[in-house]
């Protein structure tokens, strides 16, 4: 059984109180979107508050839109990052070209950041996600789980964002990753396709981990830029494979209906 992550309220016991701490566990990543918050008796255990006070904190928080309560269902944290990304915005830059490549530079910027104050701040709790996630990684790519290390690729990359301790990068990342987990700019399962490609990523994903383990900032910038400059290639190949084909196939059809 987990140790809970709500505390129990030491001052003045207000609604006010229970409201803080939870926005403050949002803030910094500990509640994500979609999850289930303990039912209303083991909160009020948990805070040591009155129902009356809890049910009082939760609809602030819902009025607030970072709570959202399903009938008979519970009650969530709401989905907070679409926000940064909203579906209207999505649509648009996921169908233009430009998109994807300032995607991927924006990407290339921020994560080295992101791994840079990872291998300066992470503790042994986030070191020990870490490695469990690494070592998921190693599983799925030896079973050929490929749904399963695109999940983890994103679990990876967010989990490096929580590492960095900075708040801002934090949900920033999350929405750059939630377009990632979406395929919106490209479909990461070609890429896998590719000869050579899934052993090449988890290389390089080792060596991020690798180089954030070691508290080697200037080695975790260096992997995730390696990273993604080869991403960024592989997508090339990829679209350039595509177009490729079509013509191939075009070609094919055209000549077969002209020995008819």
């Amino acid at each position: 059984m987990t140790s809970p992550i709500f505390a129990r309220i030491q001052s003045s016991r207000t609604a006010d109180d229970i409201v803080s701490q939870i926005e403050t566990l949002i803030l910094e990543g500990v509640l994500r979107v979609g999850d289930r918050l303990p039912g209303e008796r083991d909160l009020s255990v948990q805070f040591d508050v009155s129902r009356p006070i809890l049910r009082s904190a939760l609809k602030s928080l819902e009025g607030k839109g970072l709570l959202t309560t399903r009938h008979g269902g519970g009650t969530f944290v709401a989905d907070v990052i679409g926000e940064v990304f909203s579906k209207p915005m999505m649509d648009l830059i996921s169908s233009h070209r430009k998109a994807a490549a300032d995607y991927l530079e924006y990407r290339r910027e921020i994560e080295s950041i992101a791994a840079d104050y990872a291998a300066q701040r992470a503790t042994e709790d986030d070191r020990l996600l870490l490695r469990r996630i690494m070592e998921a990684m190693q599983e799925a790519f030896e079973t050929n789980d490929f749904k399963k290390e695109a999940e983890l690729d994103v679990e990876l990359h967010n989990a490096i964002g929580e590492c960095a301790h900075n708040i801002i990068l934090l949900h920033t990342l999350r929405s750059c990753y939630r377009l990632l987990a979406d395929d919106v700019f490209y479909n990461r399962t070609v890429i896998y396709g590719f000869p050579g490609a899934r052993a090449k990523l988890l290389e390089q994903h080792r060596a991020i981990f690798e180089a954030i383990m070691a508290s080697n900032s200037t080695g975790a910038r260096a992997a995730v830029h390696q990273h993604i400059d080869f991403i960024q290639r592989a997508q090339t190949d990829a679209t350039r494979s595509s177009a490729w084909q079509d013509v191939s196939r075009l070609r094919r059809n055209q000549r077969e209906s002209d020995t008819k």
